[in-house]
């Protein structure tokens, strides 16, 4: 049972059928909030994608997608999305977005190869958003602004879900802590990437996590990230402490997307330099995508976080061990 936490003691006040209702609420209310703060439109978005158009992204850069061939078109092979980032940048020249404007969309995904736990699935849903910048705000300002935008819809959400709900108390800071990666590994030099994270995000409440994905002083990385989607100087990590379970959990990865030269080193660093050849990458290096600023939101993160959930599975259906399941079940821990 090393992939299951059971809070001492813990009970959620909500029936299942409750709980499906308060889910709809907070994801209602997000929702409108972030695409009130970022100026968002919502679109329609893909289930599966080519692969050769290298829409699909890497994630960490090991995880192997979800495949399988489509009958009509001769058994031509399409992969279940990890994630929506590189997409979302060619819908917004596709749909005729301009500067100041962006999208948003629900995002379901497949990751056959997640580790599951309390806040793990191999079931993702979130919102990807997306939008449109100048190169000239291609810059830490903007990355900055825009996070307080995110973490001020994310305050205002649990606000209002503790109004209607009132064993729900407010535990989120008035402002989010900013830190990147090195800076955080100055600080705590003997702690691993995971230890810090939690460190940070529980003596600081809310923390932003910059330049994810970049080799570290140590020779490390903070952690991974694909090199053709984020800029690893201008990304990072929305991390929250959750009391319930004692951990840092994160609940937004984003940040300002790569440009042709940032494209091409970080394919060089990661030792794939053959994907520029790829249609989205050979795109991005003709200029012909806008200049973006991007990110993914949990939906079942932040709902459980919201809820003061034990486990994702409780706002989510997906399908888990089934000792997890008989193990939960007994601790009070009722999975969708």
């Amino acid at each position: 049972m090393e992939h299951l936490i059971i809070p001492e003691g813990y009970h959620s006040p909500l029936t299942i059928r409750e709980t499906e209702v308060a889910i709809k609420e907070i994801k209602d209310h997000f929702e409108r909030a972030l695409a009130k703060s970022l100026h968002l439109t919502r679109v329609s978005a893909p289930l599966f994608v080519k692969p050769e158009s290298g829409l699909n992204d890497n994630l960490n850069g090991v995880e192997r997608p979800v495949a399988f061939g489509i009958k009509e078109q001769n058994d031509s092979m399409v992969e279940i999305v990890h994630s929506l980032a590189k997409w979302k940048r060619y819908a917004l020249k596709r749909y005729g977005f301009h500067s100041g404007e962006g999208l948003y969309t629900d995002m379901n995904a497949i990751r056959r190869d997640e580790d599951t736990d309390n806040i793990h699935s191999i079931y993702v849903d979130q919102w990807d958003w997306e939008k449109v910048i100048s190169k000239e705000e291609r810059n830490t300002e903007t990355l900055e602004y825009t996070v307080r935008k995110v973490y001020a819809a994310l305050k205002e959400t649990e606000s209002y879900i503790s109004r209607r709900y009132n064993y729900i108390e407010p535990i989120l800071p008035d402002e989010i802590f900013f830190v990147t990666s090195q800076e955080l590994e100055d600080m705590y030099p003997t702690l691993t990437s995971k230890e810090r994270e939690y460190t940070i995000a529980k003596d600081k409440g809310a923390v932003f996590i910059s330049q994810i994905g970049k080799y570290l002083v140590s020779g490390e990385k903070h952690d991974g990230r694909a090199p053709d989607y984020d800029d690893w100087e201008l990304n990072g990590d929305i991390i929250v402490y959750y009391p319930v379970l004692d951990i840092a959990l994160e609940l937004s990865s984003m940040g300002i997307r790569v440009d042709e030269k940032s494209l091409v080193r970080q394919l060089e660093l990661a030792g794939c330099p053959e994907r520029a050849e790829l249609d989205f990458q050979k795109a991005l290096l003709n200029h012909e995508l806008p200049y973006t600023i991007g990110g993914g939101l949990g939906q079942s993160r932040i709902c459980m976080f919201c809820l003061r959930k034990a486990h994702i599975g409780e706002v989510q259906s997906s399908t888990w061990p089934k000792d997890i399941v008989k193990k939960a079940l007994e601790n009070g821990i009722q999975l969708l």
